[in-house]
């Protein structure tokens, strides 16, 4: 700030030598402000990011001990260990927060555009299976239950994924039934891309295992679940 100040001097001393008149009160201050709007003295204002700085430093200073004593300079980096702490506790308890916990519908499932919901998806077999459309049946339940789980956020599915790698990473989040995952998804396969005709003992193996899993929770969700509980 001296070095505009002290240009903003010679300035005025320059412009009394050079006007041989002495301006009057109004025009003075409208020379002093049309000298101050020049770029030299705006660049040496504090802009907004140096207003936050200090602002958020005279906050921590003003985080002291009433009486003086010696902690009271310690007060804002124990705010700041506390805040953190809380932040690292919060992360291990509850995890990382998602962005978005609903598998976006638009991705294909087992290379099938399907916008329908898990719901949509179980009514979907459920009347296929009443008409005895076996094949029907089977691939819109196992799409149901690949939903419910991707849905849940227990699986991620990507473009490509095919079934055997949906039922294997399944399997790690339901150890329990990571046999019957790869089973039902090798009846997938066979119905849809091996010309294989599903039955009902089939469609049943299927309904069972998305009833087992719908009522199960994940390897991993039991310590969220009993904290939240």
């Amino acid at each position: 700030m001296i070095a505009p100040l002290l240009a903003l001097s010679a300035a005025l001393a320059s412009a009394r030598s050079e006007v041989p008149v002495d301006p009057d009160a109004p025009e003075a201050r409208q020379w002093l402000l049309d000298e101050l709007g020049k770029p030299q003295y705006q660049a040496a204002r504090p802009n907004w990011f140096d207003e936050l700085a200090q602002s958020i430093w005279e906050w921590f200073q003003s985080l002291t001990v009433p009486d003086g004593s010696a902690f009271g300079g310690l007060v804002p980096l124990i705010v700041i260990v506390l805040v953190a702490a809380a932040v690292v506790v919060a992360v291990l308890v509850f995890g990382l927060p998602r962005l978005n916990r609903r598998a976006p519908r638009s991705v294909p499932l087992f290379g099938a555009h399907d916008d329908r919901t898990a719901e949509q998806l179980r009514a979907a077999a459920q009347n296929a299976a009443a008409g005895g459309r076996w094949n029907d049946a089977v691939q819109d339940l196992f799409r149901a239950l690949a939903r419910s789980l991707v849905d849940r956020t227990v699986v991620l599915v990507t473009p490509g994924t095919t079934a055997h790698e949906f039922a294997v990473r399944a399997g790690a989040g339901f150890p329990d039934h990571a046999a019957e995952l790869l089973a039902v998804s090798r009846i997938f396969d066979g119905v849809r891309y091996l010309g294989e005709t599903a039955t009902l003992e089939r469609y049943e193996s299927v309904r069972a295992l998305d009833a087992a899993l719908t009522a199960s929770t994940p390897a991993g969700h039991e310590s969220r679940a009993t904290v939240s509980a």
